[in-house]
């Protein structure tokens, strides 16, 4: 079978929650099946570390497609171009993109339908484009994979899709993610915090993942304890519609005892979520939220949000608090900052959490609905 492949995620340096995704799936779904082809489609030169197998052919199609109108002309003038030439028997997307002027059968997988729930936090050009296609999307699709139910479930309600064409697949963490000695969460706190504990924030920093509550909440937290010495490390690139948010943390009390680290690259991610007291992921919308099983593998309590998928992937081994209320995520900061028996509680429940996410169980799951494209 040739699998075409939506491969424009795979960047070199900047794999962030779709890029992750593409690239733990894909670099096993072509060791999977070493007698299928792989026509890899990126929108920019590649890194050859994508190229995860002799069956994958690597081609390069303009524009880069970083833009409404960009998008249309990749993915509706470009891309059946190279279904044709190269044959495909299929078109695998793993952002939800597909083509809608081509006929082979496509598996699309939808992260989320934020937009629809927070319009305010795209651009006008990107929500026109996202509401007139990703609904054609769903439609035109032959199988769609979700990332968790939640986003299943949305789907279903907005676009009015059948239950038995939409397949849950969830993320896991990569092993990357793993427990930390003494020494190292020593040597991690040295070099960000001064040596200090902190707790950490990982994602974009955009109005949507709810920075300005979490930040209310931090400086509840140091007015509660004057003298404490504890951090909070907030960890990612800004993205859009961020202003807010920086003026807000020039009128805080306690702007002196937060950092900003910017993008890191995959081992510093590790090391700075292994040795955090505790990830505080408050988003106000979320179709999975990998860094809250992240954390929990490397034995880090989690306090997230009560709301969207993120009480489905905490699955019990997580504080959960109402994001809109800085003074219920100040209160799980302080449970979490005091009770060394509810961290040691939550660590162990985390442990067992994280066993239910498995890229290779995801993966498996690829190659079932590949397989049954036509069913």
């Amino acid at each position: 079978m040739r699998v075409a492949v939506n491969a424009r995620f795979l960047l070199a340096g900047r794999l962030e929650g779709i890029g992750r995704f593409s690239h733990e799936t894909l670099s096993r779904l072509v060791k999977a099946k070493p007698d299928w082809e792989f026509i890899f489609i990126f929108d920019r030169p590649y890194d050859k570390q994508f190229i995860y197998g002799p069956n994958v052919i690597p081609v390069v199609i303009g524009p880069q497609a970083r833009h409404p109108l960009l998008f249309w002309w990749w993915f509706e003038i470009s891309l059946p171009k190279v279904f044709k030439k190269y044959k495909a028997d299929i078109f695998f997307s793993p952002d939800g993109y597909l083509s809608l002027k081509s006929n082979i059968p496509q598996i699309p997988v939808f992260h989320d339908l934020a937009f629809e729930h927070y319009p305010e936090g795209v651009s006008k050009a990107n929500l026109w484009h996202y509401k007139y296609f990703f609904p054609r999307y769903a439609r035109k699709a032959s199988q769609i994979l979700a990332v968790s139910q939640a986003t299943k479930d949305d789907i279903q309600k907005l676009y009015h899709i059948p239950d038995d064409k939409i397949k849950v697949i969830n993320n896991a963490a990569s092993d990357i993610f793993k427990k930390l000695d003494a020494n190292q969460i020593s040597e991690t706190r040295k070099k960000y915090t001064n040596s200090n504990p902190y707790f950490l924030y990982v994602g974009a920093i955009h109005p949507r993942k709810n920075l300005v509550n979490l930040l209310l909440a931090f400086d509840y937290y140091h007015k509660q304890n004057y003298n404490s010495n504890y951090k909070l490390v907030i960890a990612g690139r800004k993205a859009w519609k961020n202003k807010l948010i920086e003026e807000l943390y020039h009128t805080l009390d306690c702007k002196e005892h937060i950092i900003f680290t910017g993008r890191l690259d995959d081992s510093e991610l590790a090391n700075i979520a292994a040795s955090a007291i505790a990830l505080c992921y408050l988003s106000l919308f979320e179709g999975f939220g990998i860094p809250i099983i992240e954390a929990m593998q490397c034995g880090v309590p989690v306090v997230t949000s009560n709301i969207s998928s993120m009480p489905e992937v905490a699955g019990g081994a997580a504080l959960l608090a109402n994001p809109l209320s800085p003074t219920e995520i100040c209160k799980c900061m302080q449970q979490i900052s005091s009770d060394e028996n509810l961290r040691f509680e939550l660590i162990q429940k985390g442990f067992e959490n994280v066993k239910r996410y498995s890229w290779d169980v995801a993966v498996m799951k690829i190659i079932e609905a590949l397989e049954n494209r036509n069913s």
